[in-house]
């Protein structure tokens, strides 16, 4: 039966093939290569100009949690684990016992030595009377001097007296006025005084010997008792010495924060460690009251980060809250040799322990060096099956070319063109039609 639909599907057939086999046969058929009939029918196309405007750069960089501190804890002195006061988890303050390790040996040193400090007391007391009695043999050996004295000044006196009773009886004498016995007398007396004060003159000498030997034994007294105190100073600074290395068997917190790990056991022997930062820790102890977060910045935008700069950050971890607005509060200044970033740091106030070390994120930088860019509006660049973008360039005759492009900053309504187009040059604006290389259009008038 010949049933109209049947009819009007053999013509639609019929058209449909004659198409076809047209568009198999036509030579112009490759991409990127002007077809003959396009010269027929000139396709109307608005443009846009890649125009230089100043624009606020931002760098979207991926950004990591850190402990605002974190310390690795370490014995200074080697003894076993006595008791542990802290674990994984545990908030603890600045000073916060963490742990004991028992040093029995260093105990006995101390019970040595304090033994060695009451000795030089004592010797310093023995020192301290010995300077007592050589004063006192001073004071003595001072009397007895001032007694000679005394005495030497009396048979002075006495054979100054002796003296001139003899030159005038002898006067008188050899006026004849007395007799040569009288002189006689008188001279035995004058010798007598004489002998009596070399005597005494004797006496004061051996009187300031003594007092000479007194005060050499003073000196020597006070010389003893400075080398009994010097060697007990010694000694309890040995004695302090032993404390401080006692004050490292009890390990505390350096800093209020979280216990992030522990790598001890009770009874664990553990060893001082012979250099800083080698071997296991004891304790791992992080601060997160306050955290830094950290992004790397690529050298392309390093330059243009400065301090104060504003940072948007956002977690995976919390995608139904507002991101976290902060500032750039330090960068690092130099670039790693081995990623050719640069380390930018902001400070984060985390009092409810929300972000933890580790976390990961991303950090848009708004930074506050403006820069001339060419833009292109977003919707004006076209993307290949592979990703790349490219334009649709349209010259002076209104001729096409297809320009591969590299992209950079996209604030979501403008795409920054680093390379494959010029400021000034007309670009197609959105079209649904695909173009080809020399083909003509038609430029709207805007």
């Amino acid at each position: 039966m010949n049933h109209p639909f049947h009819r009007g599907c053999l013509a639609w057939l019929g058209v449909m093939g004659v198409l076809v086999v047209t568009a198999g046969c036509s030579p112009d058929s490759k991409p990127g290569v002007a077809k003959k009939d396009e010269t027929l029918h000139v396709t109307r196309v608005k443009t846009v100009e890649v125009a230089p405007t100043e624009v606020q750069r931002t760098t979207l960089q991926p950004a990591s949690v850190h402990a605002y501190f974190r310390a690795e804890l370490r014995a200074k002195i080697s003894g076993f684990v006595k008791e542990l006061k802290a674990d994984i988890g545990d908030y603890v303050k600045a000073g916060a016992e963490l742990a004991t390790i028992d040093v029995p040996e260093m105990q006995k040193q101390r019970e040595v030595i304090e033994a060695r400090i009451r000795r030089l007391v004592a010797e310093e007391q023995r020192a301290q009377a010995g300077i007592d009695l050589a004063t006192a043999r001073v004071r003595s050996s001072e009397a007895q001097l001032a007694e000679a004295k005394s005495q030497l000044n009396s048979a002075e006196a006495s054979l100054a007296a002796s003296s001139a009773e003899f030159n005038r009886t002898e006067d008188l004498v050899q006026r004849g006025s007395l007799q040569n016995r009288m002189l006689d007398e008188v001279r035995l007396k004058r010798d007598s005084e004489q002998a009596r004060k070399e005597a005494v003159t004797s006496s004061v000498q051996s009187a300031e010997a003594e007092v000479a030997v007194a005060q050499s034994q003073v000196a020597s007294a006070k010389a003893d008792m400075e080398a009994a105190r010097a060697e007990t100073e010694i000694t309890r600074r040995q004695l302090d010495e032993l404390d401080v290395l006692l004050s490292y068997a009890v390990i505390r917190a350096p800093f209020s924060g979280v216990i992030t790990d522990r790598f001890v056991q009770p009874g664990d022997l553990v060893r001082e460690a012979s250099e800083v930062g080698s071997g296991k820790p004891l304790f791992v102890l992080s601060q997160i009251d306050k955290v830094r977060i950290r992004v790397p910045v690529p050298e392309t935008d390093a330059p243009l980060v400065n301090q104060g700069d504003e940072i948007t950050l956002t977690f995976p971890s919390f995608t139904a809250e507002s991101p976290i607005t902060a500032t750039v509060t330090r960068r690092s200044g130099s670039l790693d040799p081995s990623t050719r970033t640069m380390m930018v740091e902001a400070e984060i106030d985390n009092p409810e322990g929300k972000l933890l070390p580790g976390m990961f994120g991303q950090a848009s930088i708004h930074l506050s060096t403006k820069a001339a860019a060419n833009m292109l509006p977003a919707r004006a660049i076209r993307f290949e099956e592979s990703g790349n973008a490219y334009v649709y360039v349209v010259d002076q005759d209104e001729t096409v070319s297809i320009a591969p492009i590299t992209m950079g900053m996209d604030d979501g309504n403008s795409i920054e063109v680093l390379s494959g187009v010029e400021a000034g040059q007309r670009v197609i604006d959105a079209h649904l039609g695909r173009f080809t290389n020399g083909q003509k259009v038609s430029v709207l008038v805007n």
